[in-house]
Parts: structure tokens; C-alpha cells; sequence
């Protein structure tokens, strides 16, 4: 009987977890379109296009060598567990993470900020 318990408890619990993970599944909405980006945003998609896109897909959820960005700030936490904010979007973007290199000196201040709103767009 024992046995029996365990096998229910185990079940129940997976099916809890189960029905949590779907429950938690959002799509994210779709980016900006390229034709509605702002001014700024624009250079951003430049500055990203430059120092970005070889790793990081941007309007799709394709793994490249880094993870895709597309919805980053729509999410509440990075992939790393830190909340999503700009802060620590643009710690990553300067001081790099993991197998990131830092990016920080290959941008100016300008370039830095139309990038992190670009990102915002996503």
C-alpha cells in the first residue's frame, strides 16, 4: 500500500509541475517592426547589426552562439536568473558574462544607449 502512496504522490507532483510550466508559458509578443522602429531605435539596430548579430539573434528565438534577445525586456529575469533591467542589460553589454566578451570599449556612450533601446523594441 505504501508503494501505492508514492507512486500517486509522484504522479500528482508531476502533474502539478506540469500544469505550472504550462500555466507559465506566455508567447512574447512580436518585435517592433523594422519600418516602425523611432530614430534611436534605428541606430540601435545598426549598433546591434555591428556588434551583435554574429552571436545573438534579435527578431527570432534562434540560438546563435549567445542566447536569442528577442523579448529580452519583455521577460523578468535574464537567462543568467538576474532581473531583466537596464542595469544589468548594460553591465552584460560592458563588462560581459560567461563566454560574452566585454563590449563596452567597442561602443560609445551614444552607441550603448541606442542599443539598449533597440533591445527594448524586441
Amino acid at each position: 500500500m505504501r508503494h501505492i502512496d508514492r507512486a500517486t504522490l509522484f504522479f500528482g507532483m508531476t502533474m502539478a509541475a506540469a500544469v505550472a510550466i504550462v500555466a507559465g508559458c506566455k508567447s512574447i509578443p512580436p518585435p517592433t517592426p523594422l519600418s516602425q522602429l523611432n530614430q534611436q531605435q534605428t541606430r540601435g539596430y545598426y549598433v546591434y547589426q555591428q556588434h551583435c548579430v554574429q552571436c545573438h539573434a534579435d527578431r527570432t528565438n534562434d540560438l546563435i552562439h549567445g542566447p536569442a534577445l528577442r523579448g529580452i525586456f519583455k521577460k523578468q529575469y535574464l537567462d543568467n536568473g538576474q532581473p531583466t533591467n537596464d542595469d544589468r542589460v548594460m553591465g552584460i553589454i560592458l563588462y560581459g558574462y560567461g563566454t560574452m566578451p566585454a563590449m563596452g570599449n567597442s561602443m560609445m556612450p551614444a552607441e550603448r544607449d541606442d542599443l539598449l533601446t533597440y533591445l527594448h523594441s524586441l
